[in-house]
């Protein structure tokens, strides 16, 4: 198992690029070497760096995505990323790892990527008893086939995706299958406060407090009606 693994996005829309950037950038195994907006852009970056991972849009000008993969003498780990299903058969006829229908959330990114690197996901039922253990001062998270120690002090908050969460810190962001619920559970209240369904946050990081959002540490999270009256007492 890699360390990183680099990834090349391949599409003409200015935004699928950027959401696509940002979901590359929350996974800590990967690392964006280029970003392209056609298929001879696609294959000069294929031809200057060792990539292992290609999100490659079909319906595009000159040279469609799956000609571009017929082209390849040596292909790496194809996801296609489409708004026109009718290209399945022909997709996976070409033995690509995954093939996502815009638009797509994180967790469907996700498990495509772990899908390319061959991950196989752990249950729902064991995500937590396996992934996660804590200390009086951190907690022990498992992601990627790695091992985070991530110190309570350094953790801003903690963004819940459906199945998945983002640790975001003071020095970067992991990704893991875990339930927010079951964090909110594990980790010292008199350091963390859930202020949102989707959101626990630190109380050492918070700056202020205003109507809908609290601000942690220049990020501005939003505060759920049902919670705000417990963050409140417990800032007081």
């Amino acid at each position: 198992m890699k360390e990183k693994y680099n990834v090349v996005i391949v599409d003409d829309e200015f935004l699928a690029q950027k959401l696509l950037q940002d979901y590359v950038s929350k996974v800590e195994s990967l690392q964006l070497v280029a970003t392209c907006s056609n298929a001879f852009e696609a294959m000069n970056a294929l031809n200057n760096n060792q990539v292992d991972i290609m999100f490659l849009d079909i319906q595009m000008p000159d040279l469609t995505g799956l000609e571009l993969v017929k082209s390849l003498e040596h292909k790496p780990a194809i996801i296609f990323t489409t708004a026109y299903s009718e290209y399945a058969v022909d997709a996976f006829n070409l033995s690509v790892v995954d093939y996502l229908l815009k638009p797509f959330d994180f967790p469907r990114f996700f498990q495509a990527v772990n899908k390319a690197i061959g991950v196989e996901m752990p249950t729902v039922e064991a995500r937590t008893q396996d992934s996660v253990s804590r200390s009086n001062d951190f907690i022990t998270v498992k992601a990627d086939y790695k091992l985070y120690k991530i110190n309570y002090d350094d953790l801003l908050f903690i963004e819940g995706q459906h199945e998945y969460v983002t640790f975001h810190t003071t020095q970067r962001r992991i990704t893991a299958l875990f339930a927010l619920k079951d964090l909110e559970e594990i980790l010292p209240k008199d350091k963390f406060v859930r202020v949102h369904k989707s959101y626990i946050v630190s109380f050492k990081h918070i700056q202020d407090l205003d109507k809908s959002d609290v601000t942690v540490e220049g990020n501005k999270i939003p505060v759920g009606a049902s919670y705000r009256d417990e963050l409140l007492a417990r800032l007081q």
